[in-house]
Parts: C-alpha cells; structure tokens; sequence
C-alpha cells in the first residue's frame, strides 16, 4: 500500500539528519542512539497505554508491555548494582522532580551545586520549580581549582539543615566525592541524591565513582554518555521509610520505593512512553556489552586529549583538565564571550554551548566559557588521532571569526572530514522511507 508522505516533516527531518552528518556535534548532553533505539522507538509501542507499574496496570492489554518495561527495570538495576528502579520518568528533570515530589514539602530546604558553577536548573535554580516550591541552597565550586569545594558544602549543611543533598552536574569535569558527601547528609539527617545525567554510562562502564552505596536515590537521563533515546529513571540500593511519614492504609510507613512509584504516576506525569522505555531497555542492553565499556574508555580519552590540546594552544580550562567526558574552555584571556564562540563555531558546522564558567561576569546569555564534551563524536568513530586537526580547526575558526572566506574553507574540511563516519545510512536502505516519498500512484 502506498503511504504518501508528510513531505513537510519529513523533509525537515532529513535535513536534521544532514546536519548531523556533516558537522561535528560537541555538545555534552548529546549523542547518537543506535538504529536499533531509533526503531523501537518508532514501533507501534507508542499506541498502547499503560498506567501504573508492570504487572498493576490500570488499563488492560498490557500484557507484553509488562514485558518491555521489566526488561529495562532488570538490565538498569544491572548496570548501576540497584535494587530498585523506576524507568518512567520522561526526562531526567521529571526523575528529579519526582524525588523532590516524593520526599519534601513545599518549603522544605535543598542543598545543590550552583547553576553559575556547572549545576542543573533542577537542583533548586530560582526560575525552576525547585528553586520556586523549595528553599535552595547552593554550593559552588573553588574558584582557583575549578572543583567542588566540600567544606562549602559540609559548612552550609550545618547552617542550613537541608532535607536533600544533590550531587550532581550539568557541566562538571571532575568525579565526585560520594563517601565525603554522604558523611555530610548523615551529620545533619539529610537524604543524599546522586543526579548522574551526564557520567551515567562512564559509570556503568565501571570508570568513575559508583554513587552506590553512599547515595540514598540516584536520578539519571538515559540519552548522554549511556547513549540510548532521551529519558530518565531512578534508582535506589536499599529501601527505607519515607521521612514524610506517609503511611499505607494499614497504617504502616510506606517504604521509599513505593512513595518514588506514586510520585512519578500519578504524582508528576500521566502514562508512561513505553516505546521510549524499549527504547531505554535497548540502550541498557547494549551499555551491559564489553565493547560499551571500550566505548566509555575512548570517551574519557578523547575528552582529556582535547582539553590538552586546547591548554597548548593557550586556552584555559576550568579545573585544568577532566575525569569525564566533557571540560569547560574559559575563554577570557582570548577575547570572545561564550556566545561568540557559538555561533562562529556553528558557521563551521562545529556545534557547541555557551556555558558559565565559576566567577563568570557574563550573564547566562552571553557566558565567558564554552562546554565540550566527545561522547558523540566518540560514538561517529573518532579517536585521539583526529584530535589535533579538529582542535585546530576550532582555534582557526575563533581567531577568525571575522573572516567569511576563512570560516567558508573550514566548514568545507569538516564536511569532507566527517564524511569518512558514517551516520544512519540505513535511511537510505529503509523502505518506510523509501516509500513516505514515492509520489503518489495515478
């Protein structure tokens, strides 16, 4: 049967799919999923409703739902040594979200890393609903080291009583000190969070800090270095009483695990996406494979070969170096604010963020810094020997910015470049596609 297709989207959807091809994507929270996550997400999984957990649906027919949904509960556990885990949560801000939800009261006071200093709008930023519903404290990082100061952290703990510790980060180069940390939230009877959007797979991989077993709950996405669709979940080791004192209708305190489950259905979102969360079962499957973990490895070696290549070149990067995936380029002492850098780079098909820096005397919108992070560019097949070229080519790019003819050469050389890492040619051999843009038959 012939589909006619919707030219409109699909069209744009191809020239997304060029973009991506063509340049060189650094950006840190992003990454390309397999095909095998692109297609089940694509699958007719998208048509069923499945409220509730698996196994205690509210709707019927869920039969082999159940079966997805605990595929990627089993292999998620797996991964991170859980016992527990939630794999609902559509995004990583909705898994934080649905702890705060879970153990809080409007009011209530959170201690998290500072947006300027490379936090997440959802560790209590005043224009997020963390910073709006709950009294936000933030820690920082020192501004001479570019790491996270725990004495900061341990001193406003103490003056601040915080019912929930976040650890985390949206743009921090460093592992974190989760033994330290956990000491500081027992002192004052605080619940520890551990958000590991970005390190998750570098942690699964086993090459950075497992925030199990300091971490009382630990919230991720599953679309960064764990390489699979765009969600969340969340994760405990041990179970223990709500401190909300919330009871069952027998009168016993309901156990964390259960109070987590009702904050994310029906307490923060409505039916699960389970053709993303076969998504996410996919993505678990193949981040429990050896070849992830060599995967892991060569991001980390990319990041650190990048950050000090960009040193040679005499860009400072904030913390001096990285553990990770990604490094932060202060770019002060080069004469262009983090915005500049962006968009000159997005001229060269080279894509980046703005992004503060500690101490930063920009606002967000501008920033003095850029973030880079090589989980994508380590997915495309790039390793340390390409390095020198692509940092080269961002130097030339920022020094000559104002050179149209000059930007115009290298964005030619990226494309001819990355046309040797193929992405997702199998559009090209997918009938579906094939057929959304036949013409119509007369």
């Amino acid at each position: 049967m012939h589909i006619q297709g919707d030219t409109a989207i699909f069209g744009a959807l191809l020239r997304e799919l060029d973009r991506q091809r063509r340049g060189l994507e650094l950006i840190a929270s992003e990454n390309f999923t397999s095909w095998q996550v692109l297609r089940v997400m694509g699958s007719w999984l998208t048509n069923k409703y499945a409220e509730g957990l698996p196994r205690k649906r509210y709707y019927g027919g869920c039969q082999h739902i159940d079966e997805v949904e605990e595929l990627a509960i089993e292999r998620v556990k797996q991964l991170f040594n859980a016992r527990w885990a939630n794999v609902q949560p559509h995004s990583g801000a909705q898994a934080n979200m649905a702890v705060m939800y879970a153990v809080l009261e409007p009011g209530d006071t959170i201690l998290g890393l500072g947006l300027p200093h490379g936090g997440h709008l959802t560790h209590g930023a005043p224009v997020n609903f963390s910073g709006r519903y709950y009294r936000a404290i933030h820690y920082g990082l020192d501004e001479e080291t570019g790491r996270i100061n725990y004495d900061q952290v341990e001193e406003l703990a103490h003056i601040h009583k915080p019912k929930l510790i976040v650890c985390g980060a949206s743009a921090y180069s460093r592992d974190w000190d989760y033994a330290r940390l956990r000491q500081i939230a027992d002192a004052v009877n605080a619940i520890l969070m551990a958000d590991i959007a970005h390190p998750a797979g570098l942690i699964a991989a086993g090459l950075l800090q497992n925030p199990f077993p300091y971490c009382h709950i630990v919230t991720s996405t599953t679309h960064k270095t764990l390489r699979g669709p765009r969600g969340g979940f969340i994760l405990m080791q041990e179970d223990f009483p709500n401190p909300r004192g919330l009871t069952t209708a027998s009168g016993k305190i309901r156990k964390m695990s259960s109070v987590l489950d009702s904050a994310v259905f029906p307490g923060v979102q409505g039916g699960p996406l389970e053709h993303v969360i076969a998504g996410k079962a996919v993505a678990f499957w193949e981040a429990l494979q050896p070849s992830f973990k060599e995967y892991a490895r060569q991001v980390i070696a990319n990041a650190q070969t990048m950050a000090r290549l960009f040193q040679e070149k005499g860009y400072t990067i904030v913390s001096g170096g990285t553990d990770t995936h990604l490094f932060l380029i202060d770019l002060r002492n080069k004469g262009i604010t983090g915005k500049e850098a962006e968009e000159t780079l997005e001229k060269v098909d080279i894509t980046v963020n703005k992004n503060m820096i500690p101490g930063d005397p920009n606002p967000p919108r501008i920033t003095s810094g850029i973030r880079i992070g090589t989980a994508a560019i380590t997915t495309r097949g790039i390793r340390q020997e390409h390095l020198p070229q692509i940092v080269e080519w961002i130097d030339e790019a920022l020094r000559y910015r104002d050179n149209d003819q000059k930007l115009r050469k290298i964005r030619e050389a990226v494309n001819q470049f990355m046309r040797q890492f193929p992405l997702y040619p199998q559009v090209e051999e997918d009938p579906w596609w094939q057929q959304a843009f036949a013409p119509p038959q007369t």
